[in-house]
């Protein structure tokens, strides 16, 4: 069945059919997790959520990744991650809607990833989204924490930042400063991330941030 037609259960199939347990039992144990695993290579699932991209329209897409994202499955929440990750994508109300849903049930370290790396181009895409990731720095889920520092890291980066990257920038070093004290290992190490990646392009505003922590 060619991918612009595939159904849920379809593409469901279609993991299982390259899933390993032994690499389920390693996913299983790495992100210390008894989520249903099947254990599909990083690769299978990356060259199945380009071709979906590829194939299937964005409505399209949006309905089947809420659809894999409800099955549970560790394998099929990657990929409903993985086919909304794209920095352009026209009228991607329906993919932030689902992203910004999912962000307080990402429960390990890998979906946390996945979905950080989606949530990060919708971010990027309209920085007023920034008003619903400043609520995801006082949730009580520790990876929903993580997805604010980890989806804002290209403001940390910005090379030639503009007026509004720049505002955004110090919008979110106020997070880093607020979560600086959070002593979980997860959120210390976003901190760290975070602070480096601006070190690099203002390390005077980095420094006085690890001052203040």
């Amino acid at each position: 069945m060619p991918l612009a037609d595939a159904a849920p259960d379809d593409l469901l199939a279609r993991l299982q059919a390259v899933g390993d347990e032994a690499r389920a039992a390693k996913q299983r144990a790495a992100n210390r997790t008894a989520r249903e695993t099947w254990g599909v290579a990083p690769d299978d699932l990356n060259t199945l959520a380009a071709d979906l991209r590829q194939a299937v329209t964005v409505d399209r897409r949006v309905l089947l990744a809420d659809a894999l994202w409800r099955t549970e499955v560790f394998d099929a929440r990657m990929l409903a991650c993985k086919v909304l990750t794209q920095a352009r994508i026209r009228s991607d109300h329906g993919a932030w809607d689902l992203l910004s849903r999912w962000v307080f049930h990402f429960d390990c370290r890998a979906i946390a990833d996945a979905g950080a790396a989606a949530i990060q181009r919708r971010l990027m895409a309209d920085l007023a989204r920034l008003d619903a990731a400043e609520d995801w720095t006082r949730a009580a889920n520790v990876w929903t924490r993580r997805t604010a520092l980890a989806a804002t890291v290209p403001l940390a980066r910005a090379v030639h930042p503009s007026a509004g990257d720049l505002a955004a920038r110090e919008r979110v070093s106020g997070w880093v400063a607020a979560m600086a004290d959070d002593p979980r290992p997860v959120i210390r190490q976003a901190v760290d991330g975070w602070l480096r990646d601006l070190a690099r392009r203002d390390p005077e505003r980095a420094a006085a941030l690890r001052g203040s922590g």
